[in-house]
C-alpha cells in the first residue's frame, strides 16, 4: 500500500512555525501526496503561507488553547479526528517537549504504538522505515510498524533539510478540541525567555562548543567571545553542564540539542559519543583538544593538538585584528 497522506504537528513560536517543522514538512511531501499540518496557539491564518510553502495542502488548526497544556488537548482532537476516518498512514512529531508529551497521550488514545529518536526515515513497497541511532549514534537501525495504521514517528531535530517547495498558502480547516474533563486541569502560568544575544544555538551557521577541557567555569568566556566574534552561537559538552557551568540550554549532543551548522568548533571537547550525536551533521567541524588520541579527531576536517588557552586567545587576537 502506498503512503497517501502524513500529518505533521506543527508548532508555533513567536507568530512563525519552529524550524523542525518545516524539515519534517519537506520530508513528509517527499513521501506522501497529501501533507497537512496541525498547529494550536492561535494566528493559524498567518502560518499558512510559510506551512504551505514547505509542503503543507491543509492546516489543521486547534486555535487558542487559553494556556491549557497542549498535550491532553492535541492528542484529544487528533485521535477523535482519526476515529471519524480522516486517518493518514503517518504521524510526524518533532522531539519536543509538547511533542512527545503529545505523541505519548495519541498513542494512548488510539491504541497504537510510537517510533522515538527517529533519525532518518526511508520508503520500502509503499510502507515507512524509521532510521534510529544507538549506542551514542555509533550505529543505526531501522524499524518499522507491523500493525494500524496511523504509526507516530517522533523525531529529531536536524534529521532532514527545511527546502522550500515553492508552494501557495495552505488551507486552514478548524480542527474541534473535545472535553477531557480534569486531563487538561494543569494551565501554564509563566514563561521564561532564556537572554541571548546572537543567533540560536540549533539554527547557528557557526557554533562554538567548550568542554571539561577548558578547565574551570571561567575559562568558559573565551568560547563565548569566540563565537561572538564569528557571529555564531555558544555551546557546550554535557561534562560542564552537570558540572554546573553553563546552563542546559547550551548543551549539544544526544540528551541536549542538535545543531548542523556550516562551522562548528570543538574546544576541549574529548568527543565522547553522546556529543558525536548532536554535532556531527555539521558540514565543517575545527576540534581543539591537547590529547591527540582524544576520539572528536575522528571526525573532525581540522584538527589542533593544543592547549586551549594559548590557541584560543591567539584565534580571538588574531580575529579581532582583521576585524
Amino acid at each position: 500500500m502506498a503512503i497517501d497522506t502524513i500529518w505533521v504537528l506543527a508548532e508555533q513560536q513567536d507568530g512563525a512555525p519552529v524550524p523542525t517543522a518545516l524539515e519534517l514538512l519537506t520530508q513528509a511531501r517527499a513521501m506522501a501526496g497529501t501533507v497537512k499540518a496541525v498547529t494550536w496557539g492561535g494566528g493559524a491564518e498567518g502560518l499558512a503561507g510559510t506551512l504551505g510553502e514547505y509542503g503543507a495542502q491543509v492546516v489543521y488548526d486547534l486555535g487558542d488553547l487559553g494556556g491549557k497544556l497542549p498535550g491532553p488537548l492535541v492528542a484529544a482532537a487528533l485521535a477523535e479526528r482519526v476515529r471519524s476516518g480522516d486517518q493518514p498512514d503517518a504521524i510526524f512529531v518533532p522531539t519536543t517537549y509538547d511533542g512527545r508529551d503529545i505523541a505519548g497521550r495519541l498513542s494512548a488514545r488510539l491504541d497504537v504504538p510510537v517510533l522515538t529518536n527517529v533519525v532518518g526515515l526511508v520508503e520500502e513497497n509503499g510502507e515507512l522505515h524509521s532510521e534510529h541511532a544507538v549506542f551514542g549514534g555509533t550505529q543505526i537501525v531501522t524499524a518499522r510498524f507491523t500493525g494500524a495504521r496511523p504509526g507516530i514517528f517522533v523525531i529529531r531535530a536536524k534529521s532532514f533539510p527545511a527546502e522550500s517547495a515553492g508552494g501557495g498558502p495552505a488551507s486552514v480547516e478548524t480542527l474541534t478540541v473535545p472535553e477531557v474533563g480534569a486531563v487538561s486541569a494543569a494551565s501554564v502560568q509563566q514563561r521564561h525567555v532564556e537572554e541571548r544575544s546572537g543567533p540560536k544555538l540549533d539554527e547557528a551557521d557557526v557554533v562554538v562548543s567548550g568542554g571539561r577541557g577548558l578547565g574551570a567555569a571561567e575559562h568558559y568566556a573565551l568560547v563565548e567571545e569566540l563565537a561572538r566574534l564569528l557571529h555564531g552561537a555558544a555551546g557546550a559538552s554535557r561534562a560542564i553542564v552537570d558540572a554546573g557551568w553553563v546552563p542546559y540550554s547550551h548543551q549539544v549532543g544526544q540528551t541536549g540539542k542538535t545543531v548542523k551548522p556550516t562551522l562548528y568548533i570543538a574546544c576541549g571537547i574529548s568527543g565522547a559519543t553522546q556529543h558525536l550525536v548532536g554535532m556531527k551533521g555539521a558540514k565543517h567541524i575545527i576540534a581543539i583538544n591537547k590529547d591527540p588520541e582524544a576520539p572528536i579527531f575522528s571526525v573532525a576536517d581540522l584538527g589542533i593538538v593544543g592547549d586551549v588557552h594559548k590557541v584560543l586567545p591567539k584565534l580571538i587576537e588574531a580575529l579581532k585584528a582583521r576585524s
